[in-house]
């Protein structure tokens, strides 16, 4: 029988908890020691009502973690494993040369917390592992110096003693209900035999990738390696910064996987290999009888073709401020979504009787257009029915809160596999040094 250790676990910016469920389902080996959660533009903390109303507010933190990290750093406890779907914003450390405090004076930018919580526990205290998410396009930002962002990050945690791999996945691309594309980061300590494994393979990393990292583990690839390129990240925050892909400022060098070590790049497009069932949209709104959904939901003879027409191909006139006119384009969305298909990705405005054409709407068994559910939305991201239904102090959440809420999550089975292959990779490694 296999045994791991327990692996401890803080999760920032948590949302309503989509990391936690993930990793919990992968393993009861993990646990989630300390979590925070803050919703700067909102008064009501809907999100953290959410996660303290499954799992309690003990060890949970509902304040900016700029303040924590200022006032309360203890409180923040030692762990193995940091994770967190942190926002893109920018990244930029050549801004905060004018600013006494330089690096340090980064307080508004999410990524320089979790920087700042790593560099301050230290080398000994420091997490020794990382799995962190966030929109794909953070590996072509910002659009005029692109990679630029993502070039940073990587420099920031070489600096710290972190490898780092990286994947752009799709969920349906593995057999899930909803495409949705993100891009997930795992870091390895110095310490730790995964990144020795790494460290051995440093002639061969494209044989790393393709083999032997935790993401492929998880998500396997075809057995080839596109557009594949190598460079060096130098070790100066500042010159990245100022400098990264300015001669080339439109492309950027970062593809869809790759892996870092001592500064070391190696990126390249991958393609996904799953020979498992994939689950369609079509799979999820089966399960809702027509008769439990709210009138709401349903669309008018009156309101189709104000749907349709938002929906469709379409090429308007538009004039800039300088007086220059030129033509808006948009294409034509498939009206009503097809079902026999994964999703289209949930976004934030999902809510709402008004026409939208990110707005999912499909056709029930008896001919009638209806929008998504707040349940159904939870079930394309893999949350339990009704996981937003209410906060911890038994107030209800609007329909249209609950959609905006899903529109932030994230795929739990994506994250379920990660933990599984992290496991995986630790007990193998393991094994091998007993060899």
């Amino acid at each position: 029988m296999r045994r791991y250790k327990d692996i401890t676990v803080i999760e920032l910016f948590a949302g309503v908890g989509g990391f936690r469920l993930g990793l919990e389902r992968a393993s009861s080996k993990y646990k989630i020691i300390w979590s925070n959660q803050w919703e700067p533009t909102t008064k009501v903390q809907y999100a953290s009502g959410i996660y303290i109303k499954h799992w309690g507010s003990k060890n949970h933190s509902n304040e900016d973690i700029h303040k924590v990290i200022d006032k309360n750093f203890d409180e923040i406890p030692n762990h193995d494993l940091l994770v967190g779907g942190f926002p893109c914003q920018d990244y930029s450390v050549a801004k905060a040369l004018g600013q006494a405090k330089g690096i340090k004076g980064r307080k508004g930018v999410l990524w320089w917390s979790i920087y700042e919580i790593l560099k301050r526990k230290g080398p000994k205290n420091r997490p020794k592992y990382l799995l962190l998410e966030n929109v794909n396009r953070l590996l072509k930002s910002p659009a005029n110096q692109r990679g630029r962002d993502f070039a940073v990050m990587l420099a920031s945690l070489s600096k710290l003693g972190y490898a780092v791999e990286w994947r752009i996945i799709n969920a349906a691309d593995y057999g899930m209900p909803q495409k949705r594309r993100r891009v997930f980061i795992l870091g390895y300590k110095k310490d730790t035999d995964i990144y020795k494994s790494i460290q051995n393979s440093t002639k061969k990393l494209d044989s790393w990738l393709l083999q032997k990292s935790t993401t492929t583990l998880a998500f396997p690839i075809e057995g080839k390696l596109n557009k594949s390129k190598t460079f060096e990240l130098g070790n100066d925050l500042i010159e990245i910064s100022r400098t990264f892909s300015k001669q080339n400022p439109l492309n950027s060098p970062f593809h869809t996987a790759g892996i870092m070590i001592n500064g070391k790049v190696l990126t390249a497009d991958v393609t996904p290999h799953f020979k498992g069932r994939y689950k369609t949209l079509g799979d999820i709104v089966k399960k809702t009888k027509e008769e439990d959904v709210d009138k709401p939901f349903f669309i008018t003879a009156t309101e189709k073709s104000k749907w349709k027409n938002t929906k469709g191909r379409k090429s308007i006139e538009r004039k800039a401020k300088n007086g220059f006119k030129y033509n808006y384009s948009e294409g034509g969305m498939v009206f009503p979504d097809r079902l026999d298909f994964p999703s289209r990705t949930i976004v934030t405005g999902e809510g709402g009787r008004s026409p939208s054409r990110f707005k999912h709407v499909i056709k029930t068994p008896s001919g009638k257009l209806r929008r998504l559910i707040p349940e159904e939305l939870e079930q394309l991201n893999m949350f339990p029915k009704n996981f937003t239904k209410e906060m911890d102090n038994q107030e209800v959440i609007s329909d249209n809160r609950r959609a905006f809420l899903m529109g932030n999550a994230l795929v739990v089975g994506v994250v379920q596999k990660f933990g599984e292959a992290l496991l995986e990779q630790l007990y193998t490694l393991k094994e091998k040094e007993k060899e």
